[in-house]
């Protein structure tokens, strides 16, 4: 059985890093993670430069790219001024996002779920002419930083309103890391009555340690695609301590033993790891990176 996997690190792990990541030192990251054997990765995203700083170079990082790591990447668009920049940098595939909780979103993009997802409408027009595909992150599915626990109905309610938005898959964020097997369990039981489970994602940050446990209560359900990022880069800026997206080292550690296909070269990742760890000097969280570094290195 293989398990997809969506490295995130390039956008969602870099973005609130105060260091400032050359775009040459970007594309090297970006190669590197390719030559993992990973087929899909959000690599920019097109939001204004004095908004995330980071990824002021969107434009200029797109251009270096080959058309064929363009081809099996993704960016994050926040309105249609992005959603054009993406289009003529040759990407073929967006993401768009929101929450399922009203709290969250007013204090991320200072609209309600319903006006975020009605913002979207002209983008997921011209995506649907322009044959764009898309991907829709839902944050908070489990735990709000403001409201607590999210009953899963609201997850439901949120993911009704995006049907006429045909994304392909919805990418379900444990934003703040503090759901535990039990929670993606309501939540998962509730969502695959009624919608198919290769419509969705899991992204589980490890706030708490309970990732690799969300997927693998995840994987027992029917879920077969995962975010995770190199190194365990990124976090939330919305939600205090929520520092840490699920690690692909980690993930792929998990996956591998327990015997699911990835087509990902562990050893890769844990390279294009260390690659970016030196340039943001910072230690990597992740405990596969921290147990195998040391082999890798003396060979």
């Amino acid at each position: 059985m293989k398990i997809k996997i969506t490295e995130v690190s390039p956008r969602d792990g870099l973005q609130n890093e105060s260091k400032i990541v050359s775009t040459e030192e970007k594309l090297l990251f970006i190669n590197k993670l390719m030559e993992s054997g990973l087929e899909h990765i959000e690599v920019t995203s097109f939001v204004r430069k004095d908004r995330i700083p980071q990824l002021s170079d969107s434009n200029e990082l797109s251009q270096l790219l080959t058309d064929d790591i363009k081809s099996k990447s993704s960016v994050l668009v926040p309105n249609l001024i992005g959603y054009e920049n993406a289009l003529k940098n040759g990407y073929k595939e967006i993401a768009i996002f929101t929450a399922a909780s009203d709290s969250f979103t007013k204090k991320n993009i200072n609209m309600s779920i319903k006006e975020s997802i009605k913002s979207f409408e002209d983008i997921s027009k011209r995506a649907l002419i322009d044959g764009i595909r898309i991907r829709v992150y839902i944050s908070t599915v489990l735990y709000c930083p403001y409201e607590g626990y999210i009953n899963p109905s609201k997850v439901l309610e949120t993911i009704n309103l995006l049907e006429n938005f045909l994304p392909y898959e919805i990418s379900l964020g444990d934003t703040i890391g503090a759901g535990v097997p039990s929670d993606t369990e309501k939540l998962l039981n509730l969502l695959l009555n009624k919608y198919p489970s290769n419509l969705f994602a899991g992204h589980f940050h490890d706030t708490y340690g309970m990732a690799i446990a969300n997927v693998a209560k995840s994987i027992e359900l029917g879920i077969r695609s995962f975010d995770s990022s190199s190194g365990g880069l990124g976090g939330c800026p919305y939600a205090k301590g929520a520092s840490g997206n699920l690690a692909t080292e980690d993930l792929l550690y998990f996956l591998i033993k327990s015997g699911y296909e990835t087509g990902v070269s562990l050893e890769k990742i844990i390279s294009a790891s260390n690659y970016i760890r030196k340039i943001l000097n910072k230690d990597i969280s992740s405990k596969t990176f921290q147990a195998l570094i040391p082999k890798i290195e003396e060979n």
